[in-house]
């Protein structure tokens, strides 16, 4: 899905990503893709098994090449966490230890309350073969679990670092669920709506459809009602009314040449 405008500034921080021994350079820089997504740019990764600086993982990253540029490698998780104030580990299998566990959801609005505390984030991520072993989980403070289906819940690395990047801007974002995207013009007024029902109703009435009097009312409410449901805007009322211009013609059009026969 196409969807970069390098005219809107990039929302860029969030806690740093920590990829532990990925195998293929192309997660990378899915990776790298996803955080960009979700505003995130601190990418460090430990032990990558095809070295640094990776060719696939450049090319992979489509667009996101500064997180891939400003990438930095360790040679243990230790290392990678060492500055950091709260580990969070992303995993899909049980452990055995007791560990707070958070879904992808509560885990991104307690990171955005660490950060707004100036505490320093991470989340840590596993090769793609077998996760995290249980000395990275050991590190970590949070395991976070994503409910999936219970009998195939593994994910791709860079599916699971998409999840926890969108989890993260959404726990920022103040974007309604549900409104009407911008275009040409706004939405209808009232009064351009009245013009326009009054004026198909008006052609109604000319062309016999109310032709039940008594229940005329009913049925000009039901139309009406069917045209607010849509939402109109300007643009579209000004084409709804070429629409009934352009059935007067026709209409007009065959009662002269039916009365030249």
């Amino acid at each position: 899905m196409a969807g970069t405008d390098k005219t809107q500034e990039s929302v860029m921080g969030g806690p740093s990503v920590i990829l532990v021994e990925p195998q293929l350079g192309e997660n990378i820089g899915f990776t790298a893709r996803a955080m960009m997504n979700g505003g995130l740019s601190d990418l460090r990764i430990v032990k990558p098994r095809d070295g640094w600086p990776n060719p696939r993982a450049e090319a992979a990253a489509s667009g996101a090449g500064s997180v891939i540029e400003a990438a930095r490698i360790f040679e243990t998780t230790q290392d990678a966490i060492a500055d950091l104030q709260r580990v969070f580990a992303m995993t899909a299998r049980p452990r055995e230890m007791i560990k707070p566990v958070a879904t992808p959801r509560d885990a991104a609005t307690e990171m955005r309350a660490l950060i707004g505390d100036e505490r320093k984030v991470g989340i840590l991520f596993g090769p793609e073969r077998k996760g995290l072993d249980n000395d990275d989980v050991a590190a970590a403070d949070t395991v976070i679990q994503a409910p999936l289906n219970p009998a195939h819940s593994s994910m791709n690395l860079g599916h699971a670092v998409m999840v926890m990047s969108y989890e993260w801007f959404q726990a920022g974002d103040d974007t309604p669920g549900r409104y009407l995207s911008e275009g040409r013009t706004g939405a209808a007024t009232k009064e351009e709506l009245l013009i326009f029902f009054e004026r198909l109703e008006a052609e109604l009435d000319d062309c016999g459809f109310f032709h039940v009097a008594e229940k005329r009312p009913i049925m000009v409410r039901n139309i009406r009602n069917i045209f607010q449901r849509a939402d109109l805007t300007e643009q579209e009322v000004r084409t709804l009314h070429g629409i009934v211009s352009g059935l007067i013609r026709r209409h007009e059009g065959k009662s002269i040449g039916e009365s030249n026969d």
